[in-house]
């Protein structure tokens, strides 16, 4: 079996520090090292937050966001240079960023995508210039440079490699401006999901993501994704979404292959979970959706030697 290793992301750069930052000591706390077998592979803490919003690009802190990137790409190489599946505990979405630079830096690979919003936004749209609300447009190579060229290897992803998998924000963000998705990317909103049903969406996005020319694919999840009756733990909350057993059959899914490389959680508050329950029952949700993947016969991405074009 191929390790699982655990980094903690506790970056708010992308956001605020609303007690998104304290996601990674409650699913730890919660068990969820003892519980899926993995190790500790350490911390990357992130710079000193601004709340001002930077006058060029729009974006809250995104000298610091792009620098974070680096650290943690490098961390998550690390993992990946072991032979280790990493499971990156953020934090906002932000994050995102860094976890893609670390397989980018060794050639093509794709995402799936599971968000309750679609993080599609231009700075110009996001009211307050978070980049949470904007890490997949810039994964592909749409706003300030800063952030879509990291390292000179932009963009990260190219959309026909991406499934935007479960969101339910479409009416919210085209009321806001946000610009759309382009053609190539895949989405299945919540709709699709239960139109065709969890699992068999998921084996859907899958295909998708493997029939390509990508070497595997990362899973961003954002437990936004949930439905908001059984996760109000997050901070911009909106109607609807997966339960508990959809989203573990989803996980089960994208993870049964030896294609998935990597695995990031993203925006749980604890603060707004005070007695942990939801905690808990995200760590198992996690706990079974990494049961499943058979990590002994997966291939780890190869190092920084091989550089495929994006």
């Amino acid at each position: 079996m191929q390790e699982l290793a655990i980094i903690e992301a506790p970056s708010v750069l992308g956001l605020r520090p609303s007690g998104v930052q304290d996601l990674p000591a409650a699913l730890l706390d919660a068990g969820l090292l003892v519980h899926s077998g993995a190790v500790w592979a350490g911390r990357v803490e992130a710079p000193a937050y601004s709340p001002v919003r930077d006058a060029e690009t729009g974006v809250l802190n995104p000298l610091g966001i792009a620098q974070y990137s680096v650290l943690l790409a490098d961390a998550v190489g690390s993992v990946l240079d072991a032979g280790r599946f990493p499971v990156v505990l953020g934090g906002d979405c932000s994050i995102l960023l860094g976890n893609l630079l670390a397989l980018r830096r060794r050639g093509r690979y794709g995402l799936l995508f599971l968000d309750g919003h679609t993080d599609f936004y231009q700075p110009s749209a996001e009211p307050a210039g978070e980049a949470a609300s904007m890490e997949l447009a810039l994964a592909t190579g749409r706003g300030p440079r800063l952030l879509t060229d990291l390292e000179g290897r932009g963009p990260l992803l190219r959309d026909e490699d991406v499934v935007a998998f479960g969101f339910r924000d479409s009416a919210e963000s085209a009321e806001a401006g946000m610009q759309p998705l382009p053609p190539q990317l895949h989405a299945i909103d919540l709709d699709g999901v239960r139109a065709d049903g969890a699992a068999s969406a998921a084996r859907h996005a899958v295909c998708r993501l493997t029939g390509g020319k990508s070497a595997g694919y990362w899973i961003h999840l954002d437990v936004d994704v949930l439905d908001d009756a059984i996760m109000p733990a997050v901070d911009y909350r909106i109607p609807g979404g997966l339960t508990w057993t959809e989203l573990e059959s989803v996980l089960r899914t994208a993870l049964a292959g030896d294609r998935a490389v990597g695995l990031d959680v993203t925006i749980f508050n604890p603060r707004l979970d005070p007695d942990g329950r939801i905690a808990a029952r995200l760590t198992e949700c996690l706990r079974r959706g990494l049961s499943a993947g058979n990590h002994g016969e997966r291939q780890s991405p190869a190092g920084n030697g091989q550089q495929n074009g994006p």
